[in-house]
């Protein structure tokens, strides 16, 4: 039972993750449009965010989180 409510709740915490993402691939695009990679973008836009709109900046944030995650 309680393997049973550990699998509910990590599977119902990660669905943070798709309702996070209003406009996939959005950030990935105007990356590529900079001539750039998704990370260095992401790293251009937090270190420069006058610069950049308030979406942004979120999407940045958003980008860098989730390239922090992977399974290992």
């Amino acid at each position: 039972y309680e393997s049973r409510l550990i699998m509910a709740n990590s599977s119902r915490d990660q669905k943070w993750i798709q309702k996070a993402i209003k406009r996939p691939g959005a950030f990935r695009s105007s990356a590529e449009k900079a001539g750039m990679s998704t990370k260095a973008f992401a790293n251009k836009v937090t270190d420069n965010p006058s610069k950049f709109s308030k979406r942004k900046r979120k999407q940045a944030s958003l980008a860098k989180t989730l390239m922090g995650m992977k399974k290992s």
